[in-house]
């Protein structure tokens, strides 16, 4: 069953840290099966606080998308958008 990281950015905090982030985090994609949706498109907010932007990435399971994130080139990208961003991250598996 197809799973989705949906990562919403709040707030940056850093905007240094945070332009680590991007290019980390494209090397850490690479060999693992995904496929990005949604990458800071066009927003049109409908309810709750104002973000900034927001990811989707489609992965084939669970577990694939499960390797990804815990993987040690992925660890140590999102520790940039730690430092340089108020975020929100969680998998959802579609139906």
């Amino acid at each position: 069953m197809s799973t989705y990281f949906v990562m919403i950015r709040e707030k940056t905090t850093d905007t240094a840290s945070l332009a680590e982030y991007g290019p980390r985090a494209s090397l850490a994609a690479q060999n693992h099966p995904l496929k990005p949706l949604a990458v800071y498109g066009a927003l049109d907010q409908l309810e709750g606080d104002a973000i900034e932007g927001a990811v989707i990435l489609q992965f084939p399971d669970m577990d694939k998308a499960r390797a990804w994130y815990d993987s040690p080139a992925y660890q140590a990208a999102a520790k940039f958008r730690h430092a340089g961003s108020k975020s929100k991250a969680f998998f959802i598996e579609g139906i």
